[in-house]
């Protein structure tokens, strides 16, 4: 699927990065715990978090992972989104919880990393 594909599927709103809405995702991975995130190894993931400070996107500039969807209406600071744009890496907020927009990109095709 694509990174619109998520937006539309969880009633998200982008925050940086629109430029790579065309972009596909086949993975996703679903954490607060970013030393978790720091053991993936997978091409393609959408990060579904709740921790929304530095460590955020650090994390995923890290694990070359170019996409986050923030959940439970987090929003990131303009800090976050400076680091996020330098770094490539698409923002994407849903007032959904992280199981409820786990479970609706799930049944829609995307893939877990485990």
């Amino acid at each position: 699927m694509t990174l619109r594909d998520v937006v539309q599927i969880v009633d998200g709103t982008v925050l940086c990065g629109e430029d790579n809405l065309g972009r596909e995702v086949h993975l996703g991975f679903a954490s607060d715990l970013m030393s978790d995130v720091l053991t993936l190894l997978a091409d393609d993931i959408l990060l579904i978090t709740g921790l929304s400070n530095n460590q955020a996107i650090r994390t995923a500039e890290m694990s070359d992972i170019l996409q986050i969807l923030f959940v439970r209406n987090k929003r990131p600071t303009k800090t976050m989104l400076d680091l996020a744009k330098e770094h490539g890496i698409t923002v994407i907020t849903t007032p959904y919880s992280m199981f409820r927009s786990s479970g609706l990109l799930f049944s829609k095709g995307l893939q877990p990393v485990y």
